[in-house]
């Protein structure tokens, strides 16, 4: 059966429940996803890549064809989105600056450091989301960045997110949507501290001040996320989950992120969103996939990615929950990394898109949870590979595996001679 006599009789099989397969597919279509580009190099960015990463972040493997410039970087993401149906973004760290040739400190970083990213971004009609880089810098060394005692060390860093906010504003601006600016700092202590209270009043401080007088959000809002614990910050965190909970909740226009990988593992974002939901107008999601601890491997087609998404749409939150990806591996192919676990995403939205949830719900009001669980049972074989298919086929890019031929052939041609 070909790919679009199979379409068809998907789209007869989730008629009778009353799904409209081509308004999913509409749907999945205009939710974007902002793709992390730290997968492609492994963290290390622009500013001193061969310096040692840090704030307990790891990465494991040296596969080759690591990105060592910006231009390798673009022609990498460029590869990978081509095999990923959907609307793109490009989530950039501030270790990702284009210098000019000069040494710049990160409380000095402009948006002419970044303004050949944007170029690049609307000639491929890519978004672009920012982060601050509270890590892999001097001044992070001792574990402390917007909480630190010294006031001078905390006001550098107070300048680095003052920066980062403006430059990400002006790239909104120039791209004409919404910058989601991301915010996760490092700090805790290894051993068990004697007053987290000040640390944390400081860090309540601290973002208070980069948050003064926010621009247009329009073009940029900003988002603050937690952890449970790092390397090296095994004891105590101070931007904990009940931090950030209680920050983005009282602070108007403040977005919570919500990190699969940030909590403890008998814990999933998926039950968390509704919640927070009911005190932050928006939220960001970091997607990755945890594996025993904040692993950030590549995301799978599992459970908890589906209901992930399930969550969404359930809802009808697309407008108020940004999906962004946050894994790292560099023992595969990079770019198969981005496109296994960015194609994933895609595929979790569609097969809750084609979820009949109305019905599901009335039968929960009902009471009839014997129903609603056969029905959540059978949905789980209804052809929803057809639609995947045919989804990939109409937006043109490779159906099912055959964009690996691809990515093997770009690895022999250009990652192999880096």
């Amino acid at each position: 059966m070909d790919i679009k006599s199979a379409y068809d009789y998907a789209r007869q099989v989730y008629g009778k429940l009353g799904v409209d397969t081509d308004a999913a597919i509409e749907r999945v279509k205009n939710i974007p996803i902002s793709m992390h580009c730290w997968q492609g190099d492994d963290v290390r960015g622009f500013e001193n890549p061969e310096g040692d990463l840090t704030g307990g972040i790891q990465t494991t493997g040296n596969y080759p064809g690591r990105a060592t410039t910006i231009a390798q970087l673009k022609a990498d993401f460029e590869k990978a989105a081509s095999y990923i149906p959907g609307k793109k973004r490009i989530s950039l760290h501030a270790i990702y600056l284009d210098n000019l040739g000069e040494k710049v400190e990160r409380d000095a970083i402009e948006y002419k450091h970044f303004a050949g990213w944007v170029e690049w971004a609307k000639e491929k009609g890519f978004g672009i989301d920012f982060n601050p880089t509270f890590f892999s810098h001097p001044l992070s060394a001792d574990g402390l960045t917007l909480s630190h005692p010294d006031p001078e060390v905390r006001k550098f860093w107070i300048n680095h997110g003052i920066a980062c906010r403006k430059i990400a504003e002006e790239i909104g601006r120039e791209l004409g949507n919404t910058v989601i600016t991301n915010y996760w700092i490092p700090d805790g202590f290894k051993d068990i501290p004697v007053d987290r209270y000040a640390a944390r009043a400081r860090l309540v401080e601290a973002y208070d001040e980069i948050f003064a007088g926010a621009g247009d959000r329009k073009y940029n809002r900003n988002a603050v996320e937690s952890k449970l614990f790092g390397i090296g910050a095994e004891s105590c965190t101070i931007g904990s989950h009940e931090f950030y909970m209680g920050y983005a909740s009282t602070r108007k226009g403040i977005l919570l992120t919500l990190d699969a990988g940030h909590f403890h593992p008998t814990e999933v974002i998926s039950d968390k969103i509704s919640s927070a939901l009911l005190f932050c107008d928006e939220i960001l999601l970091h997607v990755s996939r945890p594996v025993r601890w904040d692993s950030d491997h590549v995301v799978i087609f599992d459970d908890e990615l589906k209901n992930i998404a399930l969550e969404i749409l359930r809802g009808n939150f697309e407008d108020r929950v940004h999906v962004g990806l946050d894994f790292f591996d560099a023992s595969i192919n990079r770019i198969a990394a981005w496109v296994i676990g960015t194609r994933n995403m895609q595929k979790a939205l569609l097969y809750a898109a084609l979820e009949p949830t109305e019905k599901l719900k009335s039968l929960e009001l009902e009471g009839d949870f014997t129903s609603r669980l056969a029905l959540l049972e059978e949905l789980k074989s209804y052809p929803f590979q057809a639609v995947w298919d045919w989804y990939c086929e109409t937006e043109g890019v490779p159906v099912r595996d055959g964009w690996l031929d691809g990515v093997k052939a770009y690895e022999r041609d250009v990652l192999s001679a880096r």
